[in-house]
C-alpha cells in the first residue's frame, strides 16, 4: 500500500505540473471552450441556441479523452521505452500496483478537469441538465475506453513514434467526435464512421446527461461499452513492459 501511495502521488504530481500534460488535459479543452463561445463560427446542433449548452457536454469529452488517452499514453510510453516500466515492475510495488497508480492518476486528473469545465460552465451561462448517475457511468466508461486505446498504443510504440500517432488520433477522434460541433455537419461517409467512434458515443452520453437532458441514444452506450471492453482487453494482450 505504501509504494501504490507513493507512486499515485508521483503520478498525480507529474500529471498536474508537467505544462505538456497541463497543455492538452485543461488548457486546451478550457481555450476552446472559451474561444467558440465567444467565437460564433462554427454550427450548432439544430434547435440549441445556447453555445455553452453544446460546448461545455463536448469539451469535458475532449478533456476524458486527452488525459486518458494522449496526456497518460504518452507519460507511459517514455516510461516504458526509457526502462522505467521494468524497474518498477520487479519492486514491491510491482506491475499491478503500477497500474493501479496510473488509473489513480488519471482519475484525480479528470475531476480537476471536470470541475474546472464545469464552473466556467456556469459562469458562460451554462445549466446544466440531464442525469447525473448517467454522465458518471459514461464518464467511467469512457476512461476505460481512452485509457485502454492509451496504454495499446504506448505498450506498442516507442515513445517517440507514440506521440506523433496519439496526438495524430486524437485530432481525427476530436474532428469526428461531435464534441465541438454535431456531426451532422460532417460529410455523410464520415459522420457514418464517426458513429462507431468512442469519441462520438462520449460526447453524445455527455450532450444528454449534461446539456440538454433526454435519454441517451442506445447505440451511443453500445458503442461505448464495447470499446472500454475491447481497448483494456487489447492492450492487455499487446502490452510489452520493454520496448
Amino acid at each position: 500500500m505504501k509504494a501504490y501511495l507513493a507512486q499515485a502521488k508521483s503520478e498525480i504530481r507529474l500529471s498536474l505540473t508537467q505544462g505538456e500534460s497541463l497543455l492538452v488535459t485543461i488548457l486546451i479543452p478550457v481555450i476552446f471552450l472559451l474561444g467558440f463561445t465567444a467565437i460564433k463560427v462554427l454550427p450548432l446542433p439544430k434547435g440549441i441556441h445556447s453555445r455553452p449548452v453544446f460546448l461545455v457536454p463536448g469539451t469535458m469529452a475532449l478533456a476524458v479523452m486527452a488525459t486518458g488517452m494522449v496526456s497518460q499514453g504518452i507519460a507511459t510510453a517514455v516510461d516504458r521505452t526509457y526502462g522505467v516500466l521494468k524497474r518498477l515492475g520487479v519492486t514491491p510495488l510491482g506491475k499491478s500496483g503500477l497500474l493501479y497508480a496510473k488509473i489513480t492518476a488519471i482519475l484525480v486528473v479528470e475531476v480537476v478537469q471536470l470541475s474546472v469545465l464545469f464552473l466556467l460552465g456556469l459562469v458562460l451561462g451554462w445549466h446544466p441538465a440531464g442525469n447525473y448517475f448517467d454522465f458518471i457511468v459514461g464518464a467511467i466508461l469512457a476512461t476505460v475506453a481512452f485509457s485502454g486505446i492509451g496504454l495499446l498504443l504506448a505498450g506498442t510504440l516507442r515513445s517517440e513514434a507514440m506521440i506523433g500517432i496519439s496526438n495524430a488520433v486524437y485530432l481525427v477522434l476530436l474532428f469526428l467526435g461531435g464534441m465541438l460541433f454535431p456531426i451532422s455537419s460532417l460529410p455523410a461517409p464520415l459522420a457514418d464512421l464517426s458513429k462507431i467512434l468512442p469519441a462520438q458515443a462520449t460526447s453524445q452520453v455527455f450532450y444528454h446527461t449534461l446539456g440538454v437532458g433526454g435519454a441517451v441514444p442506445t447505440s451511443a452506450w453500445i458503442v461505448l461499452i464495447v470499446w472500454a471492453v475491447a481497448a483494456p482487453a487489447l492492450a492487455a494482450k499487446f502490452f510489452k513492459w520493454e520496448s
